[in-house]
């Protein structure tokens, strides 16, 4: 699967049995299967999935601060965190329902829950400001397009020490 296109029909493969077999409506189920159907697939690419439709795209260098330097962003077709997510939902609800933006444009559209379920996001940062998100998984995990130099990959929510809580779509 080194091909965008190639994973790209692996999830829609994935989603269709997952859509067959899941209860009508069930979109939260829906992404979890996109985001088990990514991991390893898609490079991470600061600014990656943030044109007019959500999916994996060319980053920018604009605002970059991470480790890998020159920054590869521009040269890599990939997804950012928040470019992930909106990608997974997308393709879960139908719809961009989280609309181009970063992660603090993303959280004004979700509703914040205690209990999360899985296929929810979870957000890291400040009341005030973040600067990660995943899809939750259950078990304490989540799916996320975490840095630079990796993919799409599994982690505990604890990978990071300043999570902000867990959101639901519809808000």
């Amino acid at each position: 699967m080194g091909s965008v296109r190639g994973w790209l029909t692996l999830g829609v493969a994935v989603l269709a049995l997952a859509a067959a077999s899941a209860p009508l409506n069930d979109e939260l189920s829906k992404a979890v299967t996109v985001a088990y159907a990514t991991q390893g697939a898609v490079p991470y690419s600061w600014g990656g999935g943030h044109g007019a439709l959500p999916g994996p795209s060319r980053g920018t260098c604009r605002g970059y601060h991470g480790a890998v330097r020159p920054c590869p962003a521009e040269k890599t077709r990939g997804l950012d965190c928040s470019g992930f997510t909106r990608w997974v939902y997308r393709q879960a609800f139908g719809d961009d329902v989280l609309g181009r933006g970063n992660t603090d444009d993303h959280i004004r559209r979700l509703r914040r829950v205690e209990v999360p379920q899985a296929g929810d996001l979870v957000f890291y940062g400040t009341d005030n400001k973040t600067h990660h998100v995943g899809v939750y998984v259950g078990g304490g995990k989540m799916i996320n397009a975490f840095a630079t130099g990796t993919r799409i990959r599994m982690d505990d929510v604890t990978v990071l020490k300043d999570l902000v809580g867990y959101y639901h779509y519809p808000a």
